[in-house]
């Protein structure tokens, strides 16, 4: 699935002010050739708008190609659950998720919690 057919997250555009120079290793690592970055969210959600701009200006800094950056819009129904692209492939329950893959395997994962920057949590799990 590529990301026009999956959508496009607004809360994915880079967030300006995110110091890249705080972070030279989170985005020395994030810079890897060969790891796709799928990103669940939504535009609704306080917690994607407050996360997702500092994790896209990290890929930015990163200069992670676009085509590595999959964006997968969520909804929210009524009982609380989550709809969308790949949501129960991925066992998608909370939002934001990135999930990192290379070669089709995954080899991170972030679930919401915002103990860390995203691009920190997953930097980490990588470097492990």
């Amino acid at each position: 699935m590529t990301e026009a057919e999956a959508g496009t997250l607004d809360t994915m555009q880079p967030n300006p002010a995110w110091d890249a120079d705080s972070y030279e290793d989170t985005v020395e690592t994030l810079s890897e050739d060969g790891l796709v970055f799928k990103v669940w969210g939504g535009d609704w959600c306080k917690d994607c708008r407050n996360q997702l701009p500092d994790f896209a200006a990290a890929l930015d800094a990163a200069e992670v190609p676009d085509e590595w950056v999959e964006h997968y819009p969520v909804e929210k129904e009524d009982d609380g659950s989550k709809t969308g692209p790949l949501v129960e492939e991925y066992g998608i329950e909370y939002i934001p998720t990135v999930v990192v893959e290379r070669d089709g395997e995954e080899v991170a994962r972030f679930v919401e919690d915002a103990r860390v920057p995203i691009a920190v949590y997953l930097a980490n799990e990588l470097a492990e």
